[in-house]
């Protein structure tokens, strides 16, 4: 199969999306002419024109207004929130209108809408525009999440996400669009909702999202040249979780590491933490470990940006804790 970055990955996603149905629709800020932000758009405005590529304000709750109401018209629309930092100006749009309405008309709005947004640090964004705030919107019932790691799963993600009868926000990683993959030419399609074991492994189960999966292979490499034989699992979804797959791993492992980018305080981390000691208990041979960023805004320097997001060192020493830990 051809490499492909997962840039190029989400653009061949919405490209054929779009050719196989014109009800698909996608606006931002500076999508059209200039590619978007990151250039994830570029030569969709030529290709489908003013009609089906359009610019728009500077203003996410419009954007996301639009999307509800494009929506509940029979459309498919794909909005682009440069920044995750910025989905909190349409949060009013996302949390009490978007993932509310089909439940408040009995079922009777369909609103089949994607936000695609960047989220993650590491390109001296700054504390407005560099965050991991994800597990914000998994305490909203109504809305789907997904965090490829990927470019296969960003292409055959999101190809589920433009078919999807329900809300779907789909992060994409600043620091992954660059990231090269396998990935076919043709149509690709993931499942919401089945994670993927990334590394097998017997003494120590990691759980891992988006640039963080990267980090729990190197990680994972340097415990094996220990002994310590680390599994590393990728939800690719965070709602809907598919955390049967992760108690299997648990049972056989009996520890339990959960890496991500987004601070400690109330994350995924923590979430899954908490299933896994409801439900797997007595299969768990040392507490959860999570290895989380640090509960601060994201700094602009470089030496302290890498400080407060976790590296593989950091993954490493959380996964050594828990298969030495004897309590």
């Amino acid at each position: 199969m051809p490499q492909t970055t997962m840039r190029d990955a989400v653009r061949d996603a919405l490209d054929q999306a779009m050719g196989a149905d014109d009800s698909i629709i996608l606006f931002g800020e500076d999508v059209a002419e200039f590619g978007g932000a990151f250039r994830v758009t570029k030569g969709l405005w030529e290709k489908y024109g003013s009609r089906r590529v359009r610019n728009t304000p500077i203003s996410e709750g419009a954007i996301v207004g639009l999307a509800v109401g494009a929506a509940e018209v029979g459309l498919r629309p794909v909005a682009e929130i440069m920044f995750c930092d910025f989905l909190y100006d349409g949060m009013d749009q996302i949390a009490n209108q978007l993932a509310k309405l089909k439940y408040m008309v009995g079922g009777q709005a369909v609103l089949p809408v994607v936000i695609r947004t960047t989220y993650g640090a590491g390109v001296s964004a700054a504390a407005q525009h560099s965050q991991s705030n994800e597990a914000v919107f998994l305490q909203i019932p109504g809305l789907k999440v997904a965090m490829p790691s990927t470019p296969y799963d960003a292409k055959g993600l999101l190809t589920t996400a433009l078919r999807d009868r329900n809300p779907v926000l789909f992060f994409e990683h600043k620091c992954l669009y660059t990231k090269k993959g396998e990935v076919p030419a043709g149509e690709v399609v993931v499942p919401f909702g089945q994670c993927t074991i990334r590394k097998a492994g017997t003494d120590v189960t990691i759980v891992a999202t988006g640039l963080m999966v990267d980090r729990s292979l190197e990680a994972a490499a340097v415990l094996e040249k220990e002994g310590v034989s680390a599994e590393v699992i990728d939800p690719r979804t965070l709602v809907p979780l598919d955390i049967q797959s992760i108690l299997a791993s648990v049972k056989k492992t009996g520890r339990l590491v959960v890496a991500h980018e987004a601070p400690e305080m109330c994350g995924f981390g923590a979430e899954v933490s908490a299933q896994v000691t409801e439900r797997s208990f007595r299969d768990l041979k040392a507490p959860v470990f999570r290895v989380c960023g640090k509960n601060v805004p994201i700094p602009f320097a470089p030496v302290l940006e890498n400080a407060v997001i976790p590296g593989p060192e950091a993954i490493a020493a959380g996964a050594r804790a828990a298969a030495g830990y004897t309590g």
